[in-house]
């Protein structure tokens, strides 16, 4: 069976045509990755993606992970899908080179990543958990802590998680009761238990190092009093070398609804009192030095819920071509016409349209805040800096909140245009909505996502962050209006940005009035409006491109691409903005409903 994964055209225009990544070789920094170097990189992504690692997904939700003896086995063509990632240096893409990493633009690297990932999310797990976790020792740790652990997690010789989760405090992590006592050596006591830890055990690498929240003994309650450690799963000196197991253990595996190929973990700390641990940072700021991590990994789940979804949309097309099942709509009552293929079909036209878009928009979004991670590394002064950290701080709900719920109803609408086909194993896209659906809930349910982008991302820096975003989006529909035949999609754009301008403002008035509870349960329709807006920006400045392109007479094999660029602009602004608008109407309306029922009216 042939499987798909990312349309490798719509890869490139986004890369070359929107964002223009060879611009970044302007750069000291990044001056080795001209555009004959990124399609090197992106064109041996895509080959490891295709040729070695699609083949191993489905062999992973088949297989699944098991313990056995108290060590996790995860299947065992993960093995070599791993070894090729280290082999050809993909763990570490954008991180420092003098730690080991590559030092490419993440924009490059988000681009890999869209291969990757869409190829086989399970075993990408270990993957992205291990850049996180480096990640928080590069940036936190001693210069000692640095050099015992970064080499070899950026090499992928050892593995990385992340230890937040327990039975009483999920998303409430303030509640956690897992505690830290000082030794007389400067390492800690750790005691307690985690659940839900993907990849908190396994047997593909050497080590495992847990970045591990825990309280030490008389800190503060709450969010305020906990401190992050680096708890290994097998004790490292400080010259590097490994020493005996730590005590650190799985005593379970999550039977999951999906990613299989991923085991996710129940791990006990100092069952026999003997779990030792560095602290990393500061006393009492772990959350604020966890957070971190959070965001990128937010940024990882857009991608992981991403992949999921352009792959489900190449399979549904794939099959939409190939299917004949019924006669065309025009010749429904000759019953001597042929079947016709079902993408002829136009309902079956519909969901793939709409399919398509939230595909393109979500995939330049997720490179877009790649791109401005770059900027922020190669800002000339504070003020433009702080601007696209602005911008990736408000868009961080979106890229995780809006693009994993989008990407899983892209699953499901592929299933449907599979029909009976799409609900049996035979197919990849029962396999994919599946492993999607985990996407909408770790690193922080949507709905905290919808929270954090009310009461925190809208007011940063005084509005700022908004306007700006709003100013970016303002140029491309100007940039737009200089095609004619985009003139029309672009007002519906630019009326849209005016419509949640002022519903941002007047919920944020609300909320500043101390109408909390109903402000927050209009936060999730909100983000998704904003999320609305955000794929409309990116469309319409994927058509402008292709209007532009065109104008300049491009070559026939690219006049179908680029007009499908069009189309899904147009198909986007004319069907979902005026949905958009409703959305915006019903946060303006601030009904307050579901918070004035009384428990019991719930029935149940």
């Amino acid at each position: 069976m042939v499987q798909s994964i990312a349309d490798k055209r719509d890869v490139e225009f986004a890369l070359h045509e929107q964002f223009e990544a060879e611009k970044l070789s302007q750069y000291e920094q990044f001056s080795e990755f001209n555009a004959k170097t990124v399609d090197l990189i992106i064109s041996e992504a895509r080959n490891l993606a295709v040729k070695e690692l699609l083949p191993t997904r489905r062999a992973g939700d088949e297989k699944g992970c098991s313990l056995e003896n108290g060590e996790v086995k995860v299947p065992e063509d993960f093995h070599r899908g791993y070894n090729l990632y280290r082999e050809g240096e993909w763990i570490a893409m954008a991180e420092d080179p003098e730690w080991g990493g590559q030092g490419m633009p993440l924009l490059v690297a988000q681009a890999a990543s869209d291969y990757l990932i869409g190829a086989n999310y399970a075993l990408n797990i270990f993957v992205g958990l291990t850049q996180g976790a480096a990640r928080l020792i590069e940036n936190f740790g001693t210069e000692e802590q640095k050099k015992m652990f970064l080499q070899k997690m950026y090499s992928g010789q050892w593995a990385g998680t992340m230890l937040l989760t327990e039975p009483e405090a999920g998303s409430d992590v303030g509640a956690l009761t897992t505690t830290a006592v000082k030794n007389s050596d400067g390492t800690y006591s750790l005691s307690g238990s985690k659940i839900f830890i993907s990849g908190g055990d396994q047997d593909i690498t050497e080590n495992i190092i847990h970045p591990v929240l825990a309280r030490i003994e008389g800190a503060p309650p709450g969010t305020e009093g906990i401190s992050l450690f680096i708890v290994p799963k097998i004790w490292v000196n400080q010259d590097g070398t490994t020493g005996e197991p730590n005590d650190i253990i799985c005593t379970g595996l999550e039977d999951k609804m999906g990613l299989h190929g991923s085991p996710t973990c129940q791990l006990s700390l100092g069952s026999k009192g003997e779990c030792r641990g560095l602290l990393l940072g500061e006393e009492n700021k772990g959350m604020r030095e966890m957070f971190l991590m959070m965001n990128e990994a937010r940024l990882l789940v857009g991608m992981q819920g991403f992949g999921c979804a352009t792959s489900a949309y190449l399979e549904a097309l794939n099959y939409a071509k190939e299917r004949r099942q019924g006669r065309h709509i025009q010749k429904a009552r000759d019953k001597s016409a042929p079947q016709v293929p079902i993408i002829q079909h136009p309902d079956v036209r519909r969901m793939l349209m709409l399919m398509k878009s939230y595909v393109e928009g979500m995939r330049s979004l997720l490179y877009y805040m790649g791109l401005c991670n770059d900027k922020v590394g190669i800002a000339s002064d504070e003020q433009e800096k702080e601007k696209y950290q602005g911008l990736i701080e408000l868009l961080t709900p979106i890229a995780k909140g809006y693009v994993t719920d989008k990407s899983f109803d892209v699953c499901s609408m592929a299933v449907q245009v599979f029909g009976g086909y799409g609900y049996i194993k035979d197919y990849p896209v029962e396999q994919l909505v599946r492993d999607s659906r985990i996407t909408m809930i770790y690193e922080g349910t949507n709905g905290i996502q919808a929270m954090d982008l009310v009461g925190r991302k809208l007011g940063q820096r005084k509005g700022q962050n908004l306007m700006e975003l709003i100013q970016e989006v303002q140029s491309t529909i100007d940039r737009a209006r200089q095609s004619e035949s985009l003139q029309g999609i672009a007002q519906k754009l630019e009326n849209t940005v005016y419509k949640l301008g002022d519903v941002a403002k007047k919920l944020g008035e609300r909320l500043g009035a101390g109408e909390l509870e109903t402000g927050f349960s209009h936060a999730y329709p909100f983000m998704d409006a904003f999320g609305d807006l955000v794929l409309g920006w990116m469309l319409l400045w994927r058509a402008a491109v292709a209007s532009e392109q065109m104008a300049k007479g491009s070559s026939k094999k690219h006049q179908a691409f680029y007009t499908g660029q069009i189309k899904s602009a147009e198909f986007f602004c004319h069907t979902v903005l005026p949905q958009t608008m409703g959305k915006l109407e019903e946060t303006e309306n601030f009904a307050p409903a579901a918070v004035d029922i009384p428990e019991a009216g719930f029935g149940g």
